[in-house]
């Protein structure tokens, strides 16, 4: 059978509940024909890179993560999800930093708490003392 762009459509809503029944593998499988047809659909690749992360597949959730931001430079859950990339990989600098722009880009709580930016006042108290 051919593929379609509804085929496209149908494979990313599978994909989405896929994710939501906690089997990220299987997502990623559906959305990779997705992408081959449709390299420039963002939606796509961002629902590929919370499969990745879900998978533990770090390194490929930080390059769909990165591509995504940027196309999509002020995409603050973007920017969250790859922070919470880098904070699983073991890297914590790069991960404030993504965490900061998140918060910047959209206060959410769950972003601002994550941003820490309560540290960065802090440090100059320290100093004082």
């Amino acid at each position: 059978m051919p593929e379609s762009p509804e085929t496209h459509v149908i494979d990313y809503r599978a994909a989405e509940q896929l994710l939501e029944a906690r089997d990220p593998r299987g997502a990623v499988k559906l959305l990779d024909s997705v992408i081959a047809s449709h390299p420039e659909n963002t939606a796509a690749r961002l629902l590929r890179a919370r499969a990745f992360f879900a998978a533990a597949q770090l390194r490929p959730a930080e390059l769909e993560f990165e591509l995504v931001l940027e196309r999509e430079p002020d995409n603050a859950f973007a920017h969250f999800a790859l922070a919470r990339t880098f904070e699983r990989s073991g890297r914590p600098d790069q991960a404030k930093r993504h965490f900061r722009l998140a918060a910047a880009l959209d206060p959410k709580p769950e972003y601002l708490k994550a941003a820490r930016f309560e540290d960065r006042a802090g440090q100059g108290d320290e100093e004082q003392d």
